[in-house]
């Protein structure tokens, strides 16, 4: 059938009746391009676009070209013969034909060897070639052919698998042949018949003479054994050796002495500080359940003796049926643990029974209960000892906490009375007065439950008239029996409690005297509150640093000068050293502190020995501080120069500058000069005590010559301790160049102990050996900088959108750079418009096509339904 012709819209045919100029006139029809700006004497070449006439365009172009290109593709009028040589006319006719027959031999071969990727290699198996193996030689096995492993004759095999009659006909030997030609030739069924009477024939021979060989060998089995009795030989009883057994090999025996040595067993599991707490308090209220009724008068030790179950066949010989005997190896604390039978069965006849079994678990839980009192305490005893050394050997003697060992050995010794009196009460009833004695000593024994203060004159309260040891367990106790995690307010008490003890420790500062044992004592128990609370305790020493700041300001602006900080604000500097980090670089409590030991030496005068000391103090704190972040602090480095001022009898010519607080002379410019040199031979080196900070005690020339040297001796430790800190600094040698001078000129002049000497000697030694890494600052030699003159300054006016270079091959370069991705788009975009004008064209036929199908189905489906009126209006005919 024919094309259906193409229907025709209206807009078709107005749009073919319009001419050029009425599409341009027609404001529709017409795209203006904006310009960003409007430009003088440039003329634009697009400012008006015509898209409909360009898109029609195109596609008519496409349509002359392109479409026609597509409807030609893969089709040809032409027959055109392209066999080899077919109109090469140098070629004689024989040669076309080989060369044709060599090359469709070549195509075939290529084709059936396209797969074959082994063609020159050689196959193997276990060393054999497969081609070989694979013709089949080897023999097969038969159960019942074991002698001839199951071959056939070649007459039942050519006859069976040989091809057929052809090979039955063959005669392998000459006198079969004259036979043959003797007798008939006889038929396949007679020959396959004798080859299967001779194939039965040998079986039966094979199995006869299998049969005959086995009988043979019974019976040489049943003669063997008649004279086997007579071959042995027999050895006499005193011969005979025991069998040696083969060695073991050493794999063997270290399996066997894996399988026999100790098992491990698995220890306690790993308890939460929240257990740990809950067996704690309850381990001290056990405890002064115990303390309360001994008090009271009640027998402590027949109660746990008489709990005790007796059967009627018990010895009570103290023998235990269901102890192991076996050792057993177990890990606990860190350590393996091998437990001992002779140590418990030599106690428990020792001391008779099992009530003394139940007092030595009292005593373990006891001794446990001080090993994790004092377990908390090793970490802030170290820490403090190193801070302590740095003050002074009387600081290490009064404030070190080298004596918390004393407070467990008095808890130990304590506790080992107690289980004395314990085992040393016999199972009967005590007497009057040994209860009297036990009411006395429970009274005078502390209580093992504490309520936290509520207030800080509770606390004063609860620590009142108590040994400094005392007071450390009272704490303690109390921290234990109000844990946070066996209340929900006992947080909150706790958090309370540190700020309680931080003004506590400041009102022992400052009592007359001071109780710095008692301090030490509670330090460590502030640094555990410290560890659990770190906010609290962070905000508590907040506050006082900040009170002792605003107070330091508010009277410098008044009087211009402050006082020296008093003994509690030192003792605040040192617990901050010990409980804060002071190696950060911003700290929230730390900072403040240094910032506020800065402002002390620097505002401070020093106006007697008192104030020296302080300022000592001082310096000691601040090397504490600076001392693993190695921060270099002026303000130490100024006080030990004028501390060192102070000793310098003659002042009239100083190579070096004397900073505030400190003057080069006058009043206060002597405090260090001795006024006897005779004092140096009975001065000894002593370490500076905290307490003369506090109250000093000088009575005559002789004690204060004393004291001078000794501040003396600690400003050149510290000088020293400066030294090894500073010395990696570039301006090392400008730092202490003053301290340098003072010492190699002043004070070498005068008569000082020899220890002094020898330490300045040192000094003088480490600030000479640093080599000098740079060199001094020098204002740099430059031309003078001209005025600025009000020329105008010209600046060439570039065309706009001209790309400019350095040469013309580089301009060259860039044009046609330009011009090459301009093209390259331009393609792009007509191969993209191409596409989309074959893919319309391809979906024009597609649906074409569809559309005649469907037209060609309706025609059918109306003939066929004509066809089939037409015959029941005939059935219908045919019935009237």
């Amino acid at each position: 059938m024919g094309k259906a012709p193409k229907k025709r819209n209206l807009a078709d045919k107005v749009r073919k009746t319009k001419t050029s100029t009425e599409i341009k006139n027609n404001p529709f029809e017409v795209k203006i391009n904006r310009k960003k700006f409007d430009i003088l004497g440039r003329k634009s070449k697009h400012d008006v676009g015509l898209p409909g006439v360009s898109r029609s365009k195109a596609i008519n172009k496409r349509k002359e070209t392109l479409l026609k290109e597509y409807k030609q593709k893969n089709k040809s009028n032409k027959l055109i013969d392209r066999r080899f040589g077919e109109y090469d006319t140098k070629m004689a006719p024989e040669d076309k034909i080989l060369q044709r027959f060599a090359m469709e031999r070549q195509r075939v071969h290529d084709k059936k060897d396209v797969y074959n990727l082994n063609e020159e290699e050689e196959l193997t198996h276990y060393g054999q070639s497969l081609a070989e193996m694979e013709k089949f030689n080897d023999l097969v096995n038969s159960d019942d052919e074991s002698e001839e492993k199951g071959l056939l004759s070649a007459e039942l095999t050519a006859s069976h698998f040989g091809g057929g009659g052809g090979l039955l006909k063959k005669k392998t030997s000459g006198d079969q042949q004259e036979e043959e030609g003797n007798q008939r030739a006889k038929s396949r069924q007679e020959l396959i018949e004798e080859l299967i009477q001779k194939s039965k024939q040998e079986k039966r021979e094979r199995q006869v003479q299998k049969e005959e060989a086995q009988e043979l060998t019974e019976k040489l089995d049943q003669e063997w054994k008649s004279i086997q009795a007579l071959m042995v030989k027999k050895t006499p009883k005193g011969e005979d050796k025991p069998e040696e057994k083969p060695k073991l090999e050493e794999y063997d025996m270290r399996v066997r002495e894996l399988g026999f040595e100790m098992k491990a067993q698995p220890s306690e599991k790993m308890k939460t500080p929240e257990e740990l707490a809950r067996e704690a308090k309850e381990k001290l209220q056990k405890l002064e359940a115990d303390r309360l009724r001994r008090m009271m008068g009640d027998e402590v030790g027949d109660s746990a003796q008489s709990q005790v179950h007796m059967s009627a066949d018990d010895l009570n010989d103290g023998f235990i049926l269901d102890k192991e005997d076996k050792k057993t190896l177990s890990y606990q604390d860190g350590k393996w643990n091998i437990g001992e039978e002779s140590g418990d069965d030599k106690d428990e006849d020792e001391e008779g029974g099992e009530s003394d079994e139940e007092d030595d678990g009292d005593e373990e839980e006891e001794e446990g209960e001080e090993e994790e009192e004092n377990d908390e305490e090793q970490d802030e005893e170290e820490e403090e000892q190193e801070g302590g050394s740095e003050e002074g050997g009387s600081e290490e003697e009064e404030d070190g906490h080298s004596d918390l060992d004393s407070e467990q050995e008095s808890e130990d010794g304590e506790r080992k009375q107690e289980d004395e009196e314990t085992r040393a009460k016999p199972s009967k009833s005590l007497s009057k007065e040994e209860l009297k004695a036990q009411q006395e000593a429970a009274k005078a024994e502390l209580p093992y439950t504490f309520t936290a203060p509520e207030s800080y004159s509770d606390l004063k309260d609860l620590l009142h008239g108590h040994t400094p040891d005392n007071q450390r367990i009272i704490v303690a106790r109390t921290q234990k029996c109000n844990h946070p995690s066996l209340a929900a307010g006992n947080k909150l008490k706790l958090q309370k409690l540190f700020g309680f003890l931080s003004e506590y420790i400041g009102e022992l500062a400052t009592r007359s005297p001071p109780e710095l044992a008692t301090i030490d004592r509670l330090i460590p128990e502030m640094y555990t509150l410290c560890q659990t609370f770190p906010d609290a305790a962070c905000k508590a020493m907040q506050t006082v640093l900040g009170d002792a700041g605003h107070s330091m300001e508010e009277v410098l602006e008044v009087k211009g000068h402050v006082a020296f900080p008093t003994l509690d604000m030192l003792i605040y500097l040192k617990v901050t050293a010990l409980l804060f980090p002071t190696s950060d670089f911003r700290h929230p409590v730390t900072t403040p502190a240094l910032l506020y030991i800065s402002q002390a030496l620097t505002k401070c005068p020093v106006r007697s020995l008192q104030d020296v000391t302080s300022g000592l103090v001082l310096c000691c704190l601040a090397v504490e501080y600076v001392s693993f972040s190695k921060r270099f602090m002026p303000e130490l480095i100024n006080f030990l120069a004028g501390t060192l001022h102070l000793a310098v009898q003659d002042k009239t010519s100083l190579g070096y500058t004397v900073v505030p607080p400190f003057r080069p002379s006058g009043k206060c410019s002597d405090l260090l000069v001795l006024s006897d040199y005779e004092s140096c031979k009975s001065w000894s080196k002593k370490s500076l005590p905290l307490s003369a900070t506090h109250h000093m005690d000088l009575r005559n020339d002789l004690d204060r010559d004393h004291h001078r040297l000794m501040c003396l001796s600690t400003c050149l430790d510290l000088v020293k301790r400066c030294c090894l800190l500073y010395k990696d600094l570039v301006s090392f040698t400008c730092i202490f160049q003053p301290i340098r001078t003072l010492l190699s000129k002043h004070l070498s002049s005068q008569t000082l102990p020899e220890l002094l000497q020898e330490l300045y000697g040192e000094i003088l030694e480490t600030i000479s050996s640093a080599p000098v890494t740079h060199a001094r600052l020098v204002l740099d030699k430059k031309k003078p900088i001209p005025l600025k003159l009000l020329t105008p300054k010209i600046v060439e006016v570039l065309d706009y959108g001209k790309k400019r270079g350095s040469t013309r091959e580089e301009r060259e370069k860039e044009r046609l750079k330009h011009k090459y991705k301009k093209e390259f788009k331009g393609a792009l975009r007509e191969i993209r418009k191409d596409s989309r004008f074959l893919a319309r064209e391809k979906l024009s036929e597609v649906m074409n096509r569809d559309a005649e199908r469907k037209r060609k189905v309706k025609e059918l489906f109306g003939s066929l339904a004509t066809q089939e009126g037409e015959w029941k209006a005939l059935k219908r005919r045919k019935r009237k």
